[in-house]
């Protein structure tokens, strides 16, 4: 980067810190539309290639209507949370990932003739403290760990390249809070998240989020009680819960992980859940489909496509302009034609596994490239991730994307034509193997899934 490219670089992101702070100041005594109108202009201005024209027009409308249900929610998000944390971690997911990383990443993409990740996700540890049905780490066993150098020069690299995001899966990332606190404080730029049990949240961990701000963490939770334990083990319901309070109480915004299956899919979707979870001070939910990845992984999680189209219609219900909840809430599975399909393989994200290994997903346990053997952006130049680039969309109907779950035909072929091998830490899967697990699902997707995409106007 030049000096004249330093200093624009600093001046957006001091013009962005100084109109978020004019946000959280007004947002306790007044109106704050203009103030988020001008933030989106400014957004607008300097980074209108990062979404469509049609999602600022969108965003202008909300920040011009007080009483529209994502103003409500934006207010209460400025007037609940730690003003510090609040405008650290946009800054830093908002700013330098959504908007400046995002077209650095996508001009190297170019460059390099690779797919290059807004996100990466990382395993700290292959160890946990739980063992959680259709958790792809649960397979992982209790062994493997990145080093703290070995992330940090993942993370210093793919910030050069726009990657400016990074989430901690695991495994418990919690684990090795320590070594994430570090990562935060050295990257000021990137912002971090983590998907955790929620078991090792106390006052301390919560102080040190106040303390670095571009950190915060989504619970995973399956449900109420009976469903949630039955699945994550007993007693851990009330623990999610008590993490929760503890965030809320010292005024940290965070989430909630939903793995969603055939079993638990309209609790984790219905009203009183999601009162549950708004009252406990939650900002927005993930929603995964479940994946039957492992050699011993159950098929009858899967949903029928009955289920997946409510889940469809219900998460785009709760997240409406008007109706649904106060709530953000991305359905990863179903949300795929808003991504133009599957977003793995670097596209939007890739994973690195507690052992070294990139690999396209966290679902996807194959690669042919290691952190510990290969610069970043040479394993995103691994051919397993070339296959993908060539390959997504991997079907025309998005509302079918992975090339494993709704197009099992597709990952033995990549797989094979890129030596990839298998990095299950615990017990290797072939691809045929794990596919052959999805075939009868595809099948019977797959003529819903056409219906609902004609439904939507589109070419079938």
């Amino acid at each position: 980067m030049t000096v004249t490219e330093k200093l624009a670089h600093a001046a957006e992101r001091k013009a962005f810190e100084t109109m978020l702070d004019s946000l959280i100041r007004k947002s306790r005594t007044q109106d704050v539309g203009k103030v988020a109108d001008d933030l989106v202009s400014m957004v607008q201005r300097i980074h209108s290639s990062v979404w469509e024209p049609e999602t600022f027009a969108m965003l202008h409308k909300i920040a011009n209507d007080p009483s529209s249900k994502w103003a409500h929610y934006a207010e209460r998000l400025l007037r609940e949370c730690d003003p510090y944390l609040l405008r650290t971690f946009l800054t830093a997911a908002a700013y330098e990932g959504g908007f400046r990383g995002f077209q650095q990443a996508r001009a190297n993409s170019e460059k390099y003739d690779c797919n290059i990740p807004w996100i990466v996700l990382m395993d700290p540890t292959s160890a946990c403290n739980m063992r959680c049905a259709g958790c792809w780490a649960a397979e992982y066993g209790y062994k493997q760990n990145l080093t703290f150098e070995e992330m940090d020069r993942v993370l210093t690299e793919g910030a050069a390249l726009g990657t400016h995001a990074c989430l901690f899966t695991g495994g418990e990332p919690l684990m090795r809070k320590a070594d994430i606190f570090r990562l935060c404080e050295k990257h000021r730029d990137i912002a971090f998240h983590a998907f955790t049990n929620g078991t090792l949240i106390d006052q301390a961990f919560c102080d040190e989020l106040k303390r670095v701000g571009n950190f915060i963490v989504s619970v995973s939770i399956e449900g109420f009680e009976d469903a949630n334990d039955g699945r994550r083990g007993a007693g851990h319901f009330e623990k999610a819960l008590a993490a929760m309070e503890l965030m809320q109480k010292n005024r940290i915004p965070f989430g909630v992980s939903i793995c969603y299956t055939s079993k638990n899919y309209r609790v984790v979707t219905s009203d009183e859940f999601l009162d549950l979870l708004i009252s406990k001070g939650c900002y927005f939910a993930w929603y995964f489909h479940y994946m039957p990845v492992g050699m011993g992984a159950a098929t009858d999680l899967l949903l029928t496509p009955e289920q997946r189209a409510y889940m469809k219609d219900r998460v785009r219900e709760i997240r409406g302009l008007t109706g649904g909840k106060e709530i953000f809430a991305i359905d990863f599975q179903n949300d795929g034609e808003f991504t133009h399909g599957c977003i793995a393989g670097g596209k939007l994200y890739c994973h690195i596994n507690a052992a070294g290994d990139v690999e396209p997903c966290v679902f996807i346990h194959y690669s042919g490239a290691n952190i510990r053997e290969k610069s970043f952006l040479d394993c995103l130049r691994q051919p397993l991730f070339l296959e993908y680039r060539r390959g997504q969309p991997f079907n025309d109907n998005l509302l079918r994307p992975c090339p494993m779950l709704e197009n099992p035909e597709r990952l033995p072929e990549m797989v094979k034509r890129a030596g990839a091998h298998s990095t299950d830490l615990e017990a290797p899967e072939s691809a045929e193997h794990l596919c052959d697990k999805c075939h009868a699902y595809a099948a019977c997707w797959k003529p819903e899934a056409e219906k609902l995409w004609a439904e939507e106007g589109h070419e079938v």
